[in-house]
């Protein structure tokens, strides 16, 4: 019985560190829409860093590499 619950918890955890696989784009067109992905993921980055307050704990993780960000 320990066995099996050992197993078990063990394959669950192997489970959460199992990388995700994205393809990477074959065509111009998505391409230019994965580039357009990162630079609105980046702009909406810089935006929480710019309105987070200074003593807000999350502030260093959202402008952790974001230009200009003052920490």
């Amino acid at each position: 019985m320990s066995r099996a619950l050992i197993l078990a918890l063990a394959l669950a955890t192997a489970a959460c560190t199992i990388p995700t696989y994205e393809p990477e784009p074959v065509s111009a067109h998505q391409w230019e829409r994965r580039q357009e992905a990162i630079l609105r993921q980046q702009a909406e980055r810089e935006r929480l860093c710019r309105i987070t307050r200074d003593d807000d704990p999350r502030k260093e993780d959202l402008c952790r590499g974001v230009s200009g960000a003052s920490q």
